[in-house]
């Protein structure tokens, strides 16, 4: 008899089809739902069950994640008429996986309350290659029992897991960690920029760089993408542009003033309003590029 949490997921997108499928390879029950049921057919291929509705999803669950788009998809799939939240049973859990709001983190655990249930926030970072090789971050916020509880969830998807503290604790750190990954994209971009137009081969300079102290996980990945001009989403410019919306919304909250931010949030605009929003965040490169009249070319 499986004695495994049952698991309901909402939202099988470019993260979250590789996060439940690790869940369900782990052997635990699996009911989802998405938008677009054709990208849930390889987690349904493998023995996931399909359900019409979050509502749905949550009736057959112990436990909802989702991993969605933005923070008014998360209110719908949670909160809404046939959200999450109304199929729930008493003492069940939500947990949203999606970059959001801190407020509307904390409005999901009341109303989870006063249902008898709990949520919890997990943001996570590490992108699709993160997703893929279940060595995802993740930031919990939320109650402290039910994090212990869905802990093993956690740890078929990723390495790194910290609870944070109360509601919405876990959306603050994912945020802080977004405005460090606005900085880290312009030093990729612009030092790649660099080295091209300064007529250096940059293949070579960027596998001198990356183990250094200039390195860092985004040039190791991205960096390397951008020598054959790849632009494909780990992470959409379309998300990124309401991530960072959304650590400036924060920041006016606490009266806090982060220019590089702001600079950031303009740029990544500045792509989505040529077209860009599909594409992955390292296409700021080819943006910058077009700033000074120039061209990022591919090096083989």
């Amino acid at each position: 008899m499986n004695d495994k949490l049952r698991l309901g997921w909402i939202g099988t997108g470019v993260m979250g089809h590789a996060m439940a499928g690790h869940l369900l390879a782990s052997g635990y029950p699996l009911t989802v739902y998405n938008r677009t049921k054709a990208r849930a057919e390889g987690l349904l291929a493998c023995g996931a069950r399909w359900a019409d509705t979050p509502q749905e999803v949550a009736r057959n669950s112990d436990v909802v994640f989702s991993i969605v788009g933005y923070p008014r998809d998360v209110e719908e799939v949670m909160l809404g008429e046939q959200g999450a939240l109304s199929g729930l049973a008493e003492g069940g859990i939500l947990c949203d996986m999606t970059t959001s709001s801190p407020e509307l983190a904390r409005r999901i655990a009341e109303a989870a309350v006063a249902k008898g249930c709990i949520s919890l926030d997990a943001p996570v970072t590490g992108g699709d290659i993160g997703a893929r090789e279940a060595r995802l971050s993740i930031f919990v916020g939320g109650d402290k029992e039910a994090f212990e509880r869905v802990r093993p969830c956690f740890e078929v998807m990723g390495k790194t897991i910290l609870h944070c503290g109360d509601s919405g604790s876990g959306q603050k750190a994912k945020l802080a960690n977004q405005v460090a990954i606005a900085g880290v994209m312009f030093s990729v971009c612009e030092s790649m920029l660099f080295a091209q137009e300064a007529g250096l081969d940059v293949k070579q300079w960027l596998e001198l760089v990356v183990p250094g102290g200039a390195g860092s996980v985004a040039m190791g990945t991205l960096g390397r993408r951008l020598l054959g001009c790849d632009y494909a989403p780990g992470f959409f410019v379309d998300h990124f542009v309401k991530d960072l919306g959304l650590c400036l919304e924060e920041c006016k909250r606490m009266g806090l003033v982060l220019p590089g931010l702001a600079l950031a949030e303009q740029i990544y605009r500045m792509a989505q309003a040529q077209g860009h929003g599909k594409d992955g965040t390292q296409v700021l490169l080819q943006v910058l590029a077009e700033l000074s009249g120039k061209q990022w070319r591919a090096h083989a």
